[in-house]
């Protein structure tokens, strides 16, 4: 069989903050690679550079060691980048804060507003057009931050925690609502979380990074072994969920115990 197609390279991925009171190394020799269309989640402890790796590669950050590669350089991704806070602006309405980043790019054609009112009917936030953000629920505030940033057509999807405000039965809602969404778009995506089920249960592979400075530590497929894909609740109720979730919680423990 051909080898399959990388959609994006980390090597040798190094990073350090610098400060007047020294240095603090934050990620070290990080290496892996995505497929296109792929759902990988990042689990690791608080503070050992799951952000830090985000931003370098959103180009938030500059790289100071190590490289991210495309190898489709002829057709460079577009990113969409979706944080902890939804950030919409509380004075224009859900769907002027959905056009947001087609304004600011000068992107506002007759079809790109097209396709935005078609993902509104879709992902059922249509009806709150014409709300303001204060006006909406944690979950359809996220949801519409979520077609903002899809209103871009990116290919590539970049989610910080973007669930972790919300409360338990929200998070399991809306976690379950985007991940259906990320597969329906084909977008390859790379997750930020503390929570080990939600990565289990949306995630293709799980990489694992150790206390800080952040190494990985594995990276784990996850296979329910069905013909297809159990949603996020069917795959928490699944046999294999509990074998995934003792195995990461088992390199993490090691982890902290070597501390």
């Amino acid at each position: 069989m051909p080898p399959e197609k990388v959609f994006l390279s980390v090597r040798d991925l190094s990073h350090v903050y610098h400060s007047k009171t020294g240095e603090t190394p934050a990620l070290t020799h990080i290496c892996f690679d995505l497929l296109p269309g792929e759902f990988t989640a990042i689990v690791g402890p608080s503070g050992c550079g799951k952000s830090t790796l985000l931003d370098l590669i959103a180009g938030l950050i500059p790289l100071q060691q190590g490289e991210i590669i495309y190898p489709d350089t002829a057709h460079p991704p577009v990113i969409g980048y979706m944080l902890q806070k939804d950030h919409l602006l509380e004075y224009r309405t859900i769907y002027k804060n959905i056009l947001l980043g087609l304004e600011i790019q000068q992107q506002c054609t007759e079809k790109n507003i097209a396709y935005v009112l078609s993902l509104m009917e879709q992902y059922d936030i249509a009806d709150f057009a014409g709300a303001y953000p204060g006006e909406l629920s944690g979950g359809m505030r996220q949801r519409a931050a979520l077609i903002r940033t899809l209103a871009t057509h990116p290919d590539f999807l970049l989610l910080d925690e973007p669930f972790s405000a919300l409360d338990y039965q929200t998070r399991l809602d809306v976690s379950s609502d985007i991940g259906k969404i990320i597969r329906e778009q084909g977008l390859t995506a790379l997750l930020v979380t503390h929570d080990l089920s939600e990565a289990i249960s949306i995630a293709d592979r799980i990489i694992v990074l150790g206390k800080r400075p952040g190494s990985i530590r594995s990276i784990i497929p996850v296979d329910f072994q069905e013909k297809v894909r159990p949603s996020p609740e069917e795959a928490r109720l699944h046999p294999a969920f509990q074998k995934y979730f003792d195995q990461i919680w088992k390199e993490l423990k090691n982890d902290v115990a070597t501390t």
